[in-house]
């Protein structure tokens, strides 16, 4: 015969989201430990994950993206250009525009610093976690990105 399930427990979500921004900072922090990224402020950072993940952009495109005004886009370019991590060249449909995009140098260290926090979190997946563990934590992190997607 089956026992009735009992209603389930109330979460307290408040404690919950402070947990887990907690969690997840700390992650992040641990991640970054592992990797030899620079010392970006976050709109540079913002800019450089947008040059990385959508391709080149103008800085009025980048300025949109970002929801500054392209003056400020423009000192933040002009930063990130004297540091080296990208450059600018004529767009070939427009003469008269320029775009911004990666240079080939840091996108090679973007590339291995996202490998060394991979593996650091590979090796700390692997130490750390049970089999079923690791299964429940691969089921979390569909929740995880439908929570970063809000």
């Amino acid at each position: 015969m089956n026992k009735p399930s009992s209603p389930p427990q109330s979460i307290d979500l408040a404690a919950l989201a402070g947990e887990l921004r907690i969690s997840v900072s700390r992650l992040v922090r641990r991640a970054r430990e592992h990797s030899q990224a620079g010392d970006f402020t976050s709109a540079q950072t913002s800019v450089l994950f947008h040059l990385d993940r959508d391709g080149p952009a103008t800085v009025s495109a980048l300025a949109r993206a970002e929801g500054v005004k392209p003056q400020s886009m423009r000192i933040t370019v002009a930063g990130l250009e004297t540091l080296g991590v990208i450059k600018g060249k004529a767009d070939p449909a427009d003469g008269r525009k320029t775009l911004i995009d990666l240079t080939p140098t840091f996108r090679r260290a973007l590339q291995a610093n996202r490998a060394a926090k991979e593996d650091w979190l590979l090796r700390a997946l692997q130490a750390q976690l049970s089999a079923q563990e690791q299964a429940t934590l691969a089921a979390a992190v569909g929740l995880l990105q439908r929570l970063a997607d809000f």
